[in-house]
């Protein structure tokens, strides 16, 4: 039997999944808020460079779009450390040099998605379309053009909204008892700046190294500059609404200027508009969004930033919206008719997953702004690289479970932490060994000591907060 689907949102996720259920032999009508990108050669909304991984990879290959994507993405095996001396430090992700992320443009990620949505016959895209009303029961959508407010409405087996963080289809859903959502805004926003092409130097027509995800960590708030194949970098400034070094305190070119003097001197010099960039330029805000259920009468489910905005820190925003498309295409071909059951099954499969990324996108944030910089982050690193090499099948940093494999986010999370409990506890049985061959001689309670310190430090310093707790309590019960 022909099924039919209406997709709330022709972002990266609506116009991704719309290929897929065509492909799967579905009618699919995709509608979407705002204009369409075609007609001005770029998508509009947020502009921040997107880091497309393993994950977003292996999703665009199944649409059979990923050479071209990579045609016009830069790799990027690693971060450019920028200090405020101007000292760049440049730090792999991974010890297997083959693995990179990708810097993409998410305008041109749209374009290229909704170009392939386009083609598909038994696609229908509508522009300039505001969803208002929903009735799962009928599997109905009410819509309102934006532009003549002419009212329509669509009736499918399958209601999907991807149409963002700002969802309006959730937004409906929210109305419903036992509907539960959380919003949670970062304490900080971000601003895009830009570095130009230039005509001569070592990486000409970049300014930089465009090999590298460039990172200015300054405690607080940092900066970050993504490459451009025109040879310019996307800068964003992340930094506080308010307070000390805050969007509100540096406010006009004039004075971020001043403090660029101060904290970005050797990107200045690269950033010759400058003045007009930081005017001009609005400041956007990030936020997390958590829901449950993500569906509604066994035929509307949210996907996407819809079902889970995220903060951007860990480069895995789209990257997670792909793997739900997937998901959901697979719940709904491995369930035939059964259309609740697959919602069901996707729902499962992916909101765990989602939490878990949440919580890492937070995490890495602290970790970019505050620890790239440190000595005992790079101590850190290496150390992860080095057990991952000597033992690969019991070590794999956490970066490289997220960005370079599959492995689902929750099953990583949890490795994670599986394996700075098993390295603390061998810690602390290679401490009491040391212990009891050196008694002899007389020096074990000193190297002992130092050893459980050094146990204590990389546990309370590096671990996450599960081991905090663990290795607190085991102190505690022995009264060390």
């Amino acid at each position: 039997m022909n099924k039919s689907v209406v997709i709330v949102g022709a972002g990266l996720a609506g116009c991704l999944l719309a290929v897929y259920l065509a492909r799967a032999g579905w009618t699919v009508d995709l509608r979407e808020r705002r204009g369409d990108p075609r007609a001005r050669g770029h998508a509009a909304g947020r502009s921040i460079n997107l880091a497309i991984s393993a994950r977003g990879l292996k999703a665009l290959r199944r649409a059979g779009l990923e050479e071209t994507i990579l045609r016009n993405a830069i790799r990027m095996p690693g971060r450019m450390i920028h200090s405020r001396a101007g000292a760049q430090e440049f730090h792999k992700y991974s010890r297997d040099p083959s693995h990179a992320i990708q810097s993409v443009s998410r305008s041109a990620l749209n374009l290229a998605l909704l170009e392939a949505a386009a083609a598909e016959k038994n696609v229908g895209i509508t522009f300039h379309q505001r969803c208002v009303e929903v009735a799962a029961a009928s599997g109905t959508v009410m819509f309102i053009d934006d532009n003549t407010q002419h009212t329509s409405s669509a009736v499918a087996d399958l209601i999907v909204g991807a149409d963002g963080a700002y969802s309006a289809l959730r937004g409906i859903m929210q109305k419903n008892e036992g509907f539960d959502y959380s919003q949670k805004w970062l304490g900080h926003g971000y601003k895009e700046m830009q570095i130009q092409p230039v005509t001569s130097g070592a990486h000409a027509p970049f300014a930089m190294n465009p090999n590298a995800l460039h990172i200015w960590p300054r405690g607080a708030s940092m900066m970050i500059a993504l490459p451009n194949p025109d040879g310019s970098f996307t800068c964003t400034l992340f930094w506080p609404h308010s307070g000390s070094g805050s969007f509100a305190e540096i406010s006009g070119a004039a004075n971020g200027r001043a403090h660029f003097q101060r904290d970005y001197a050797d990107a200045l010099p690269l950033m010759p508009t400058f003045d007009a960039d930081f005017d001009a330029n609005p400041v956007g805000s990030m936020l997390t969004v958590r829901c449950n259920p993500w569906s509604q009468g066994g035929r509307v489910v949210l996907l996407g930033d819809a079902a889970h905005a995220i903060v951007p820190f860990f480069g895995q925003g789209a990257n997670a919206s792909f793997e739900d498309c997937e998901s959901l295409t697979d719940a709904l071909a491995a369930h035939g008719d059964n259309i609740a059951a697959a919602i069901s099954a996707y729902e499962l499969d992916r909101k765990r997953n989602a939490d878990a990324i949440a919580e890492m996108a937070l995490t890495n944030f602290v970790e970019m702004r505050d620890k790239t910089a440190s000595r005992i982050f790079k101590w850190k690193k290496k150390l992860d690289h080095f057990l991952h090499g000597v033992a690969p099948n019991l070590f794999t940093p956490l970066y490289d479970m997220v960005s370079f494999s599959t492995i689902p986010y929750a099953d990583a999370l949890a490795k994670s932490h599986e394996q700075v409990r098993y390295f603390v506890f061998f810690m602390m049985c290679f401490t009491l060994i040391i212990r009891f061959v050196l008694r002899p001689v007389g020096l074990d309670s000193v190297i002992s000591l130092t050893l459980m310190l050094v146990v204590m430090f990389i546990a309370f310093k590096w671990s996450n907060k599960w081991a905090n707790k663990w290795l607190k309590e085991w102190l505690n019960r022995r009264k060390i």
